[in-house]
């Protein structure tokens, strides 16, 4: 079973023993939570659009492992043309769902531990490629959701992670045996463990020799022995539970973060892919960082697009959507999130195969693809709240518009054109909200800030690969300066 249904995805989430808590309580039916669930549907999304033969192209790839027709999301890239597949993948997932869809994460880091775990072994004979195939082989032929674990907690940021005061502040080993090691720290703002099959865990920073036991990487179960979940809190999150689908803005869909503990987790020899070998920490790091810095050129851009029909429909709602002004904001919109996609696009196309032979993105690309994503949907999230107007966060509730005795009134002075139904109008607004200020900005704008890396690790990516002696020379020919 090559390609799973979203149907047959939901069962296998039920079939796991997830330990995930939210408000203080142990969570039981972890599929079918209200507030939970929206997240579990956009991951549906990434199967139910790889059985339509529209979307095949886009969706499924053929395993370079099995030869068989697998999912995209399991793939490892063999080419600029999977490159460039992806992130239109990414894309149109986004217009599909306004929401994180969340296996980009461990598609991202299957291709990073993929040509890692190569070079590893090429220096020092061991077996971490191998184990990384046979684990991806599985995830293949059973169509399975996997989760990557980059960011620890880091406590103290001007400690590295052997100095903090609590060791555990860094996942790392605290006890080696002869058929494996055990495992203990935390994982933070993790997208979609929830609703994930299987976890890739990796180091979160480049490290020296006292770091060395912070040095793994390795794959486990969601579900196995010691791991915990803590779902983190999102603005109207309780608005799931009103029986008011309409002040949701996005009923259907939504995304998840949770701070993952891992609390002695014993992981088998066969199951790890780095263990003390620090000085490819830094090179698993930056190749993650990449690939899912070039993940945002599709995803966010996909999500724009619905916000800027969103802000377009509000315009023709309110009556003023040929007013020029209004019409430039929303060619700005267009114009800001297409180029998005063009640094998505570009970094695809000039990637290049690693020793391994799976294909990395252009590294400065990719960096300069997410510096802007980091900018750019704000300036978008800006001018559709500018669009669309106050009443974006001075509604009444859906509860309110169904009341026999008020809802009459707000029907009479909330409506806009009088062709359009006043429903229609709120329904496009809270949609605005959500993407702008509610559940979705996770999924959008916050998440456009912080996800794959802060705006100064870019930065920092940004230097380390410009390449600024080579233009100095370029300005010393032209100017014929000879030193």
């Amino acid at each position: 079973m090559a390609l799973m249904t979203g149907e047959q995805y939901i069962e296998s989430m039920r079939k796991l023993n997830l330990q995930v808590y939210m408000f203080g309580k142990k969570i039981d039916n972890v599929v079918d939570d209200p507030i939970l669930r929206p997240s579990l549907n956009s991951v549906r999304m990434t199967y139910d659009l790889a059985q339509m033969p529209e979307y095949e192209d886009l969706m499924t790839a053929t395993s370079s492992l099995t030869g068989e027709k697998i999912n995209r999301f399991t793939h490892i890239h063999q080419s600029t043309q999977d490159l460039i597949n992806k992130v239109r993948m990414q894309r149109l997932l986004g217009q599909k769902t306004a929401a994180c869809f969340q296996r980009c994460v461990g598609m991202d880091a299957s291709n990073a531990v993929f040509s890692t775990t190569y070079e590893i072994d090429q220096k020092y004979g061991t077996h971490y490629h191998e184990n990384f195939k046979k684990f991806l082989t599985r995830v293949q032929q059973n169509d399975f959701t996997v989760d990557g674990a980059m960011t620890d907690p880091k406590g103290d940021r001007g400690k590295a992670p052997h100095a903090q005061d609590d060791p555990d502040l860094y996942l790392h080993v605290v006890e080696r045996r002869p058929d494996g090691v055990v495992v203990r720290g935390a994982k933070a703002h993790q997208t979609g463990f929830i609703n994930s099959h299987e976890v890739i865990v990796m180091p979160t920073i480049a490290m020296r020799e006292a770091d060395k036991d912070y040095a793994i990487s390795f794959c486990c179960p969601t579900d196995a022995e010691g791991i915990f979940m803590i779902v983190g809190r999102q603005s109207c999150d309780t608005r799931k539970l009103e029986g008011a689908p309409m002040d949701t803005g996005n009923p259907e869909f939504g995304g998840t973060e949770a701070l993952v503990i891992f609390d002695n987790v014993f992981i088998p020899n066969d199951q790890i892919f780095l263990n003390g070998e620090v000085e490819f920490a830094g090179m698993m790091v930056e190749r993650f960082a990449g690939y899912h810095r070039q993940s945002y050129g599709g995803c966010k851009v996909g999500v724009g697009d619905v916000l800027i029909g969103a802000a377009a429909l509000a315009a023709d709602y309110n009556g003023c959507a040929k007013a020029s002004h209004i019409k430039d904001k929303i060619i700005e919109m267009q114009h800001l999130n297409e180029t998005l996609f063009g640094c998505g696009i570009a970094c695809s196309a000039l990637g290049k195969p690693t020793k391994s032979g799976n294909y990395l993105i252009d590294l400065l690309l990719a960096n300069v693809c997410k510096q802007n994503v980091t900018r750019f949907p704000y300036e978008i999230v800006r001018l559709a709240e500018d669009i669309a107007g106050g009443l974006v966060v001075t509604a009444p509730s859906e509860i309110d518009l169904r009341d026999p005795k008020i809802g009459p009134y707000v029907d009479k002075y909330l409506k806009g054109v009088s062709s359009v139904s006043t429903e229609n109008r709120l329904k496009v607004l809270r949609l605005i909200e959500n993407l702008c200020l509610g559940t979705a900005a996770v999924g959008y704008r916050t998440e456009s800030m912080h996800g794959a890396g802060s705006p100064q690790a870019q930065r920092i990516m940004i230097s380390r690969q410009g390449n600024l002696e080579m233009k100095k020379e370029l300005a010393k020919k032209i100017a014929h300066i000879e030193e």
